[in-house]
């Protein structure tokens, strides 16, 4: 069984967009990450603490906005529509889950679609379904590089995508039917009758599922490629920290049965992050005329 080791994809693809970055800035262009972070919740506070240090970390500015959890729609509104304004930023995202009383939905459409380096905006996923992409979702993007890194037959094979979500499991399903992949997808969700019965005929099985270890070996076929898109923290009272952290695979229990398997941690969720770098690059090059879109 072969681990796909997201910090391995990942080594080649953070070199590439250093030096991206370089070959910008030869020729006068700063790239711009805005992150807006609405409330205190720990564990969003650690995905934009990772994402602004990546990005420094590869030399691409970033701008971290962090609001209190008391926000009023017209006062988010407000810090949105100044980044929008701001040419010196390139890319913007805000912060998921948001407070019960923001609407991600009306948050979304308020970026401006070429600075949605997350590809939320419904102009930009209207582009993807249409196979002409200005950004590709972050996620999706760094499933495919996975797929393609580690050379996994998809041409003319059955994906099975496990969740239907905007942000994961409807994108991957796009792409991976479309020209160039080639695949035959069937998208399911918690409430396909009889899961296990489309799940054992996938070559490739997408587990977005967003729930803690609910796919075991009743679910996959032998041979087959998972990819484990969860990340929870499970509650473990031998830990030092008092939890794990888990994806929404049983790893233990599929192991002996897939051919090929990403981790958690240490899968999608380190791409997931250098792909924002690479939308937030796209941007800046959109912006200053280098691409067309």
């Amino acid at each position: 069984m072969i681990v796909m080791s997201g910090k391995e994809v990942g080594s080649a693809l953070e070199a590439h967009l250093s030096a991206e970055v370089a070959a910008l800035a030869a020729r006068g262009v700063e790239p711009c990450l805005a992150v807006v972070l609405v409330g205190d919740k720990p564990e969003s506070q650690t995905y934009v603490a990772t994402k602004v240090r990546t990005a420094q970390r590869l030399g691409i500015r970033s701008v971290d906005v962090q609001l209190p959890a008391s926000t009023s729609p017209a006062e988010l509104d407000a810090a949105l529509d100044g980044l929008n304004a701001d040419p010196a930023v390139h890319g913007l995202l805000c912060q998921l889950p948001l407070p019960g009383h923001l609407d991600a939905a009306r948050v979304a459409e308020r970026i401006d679609p070429r600075k949605d380096v997350d590809c939320f905006h419904p102009y930009n996923f209207g582009l993807l379904a249409e196979g002409l992409p200005r950004f590709v979702p972050c996620t999706p993007q760094g499933i495919l590089a996975m797929l393609r890194h580690y050379a996994v037959p998809v041409a003319g094979r059955h994906v099975v995508v496990l969740g239907r979500s905007n942000i994961v499991g409807r994108p991957v399903s796009l792409l991976l039917s479309q020209k160039g992949w080639d695949a035959t997808v069937t998208v399911c969700h918690s409430r396909s009758e009889d899961l296990p019965r489309y799940t054992r005929q996938a070559d490739v099985l997408v587990v977005a599922i967003g729930k803690p270890e609910w796919v075991g070996p009743e679910h996959v076929r032998e041979g087959a490629a998972v990819i484990d898109v969860g990340v929870h923290r499970v509650p473990d009272a031998g830990r030092p920290r008092g939890y794990r952290i888990c994806g929404d695979v049983r790893h233990d229990a599929v192991a002996p049965l897939a051919a090929w398997l990403t981790p958690v941690p240490g899968g999608v969720g380190p791409l997931t992050v250098l792909m924002l770098m690479r939308n937030t690059l796209r941007a800046a090059r959109l912006a200053a005329g280098l691409d067309v879109a």
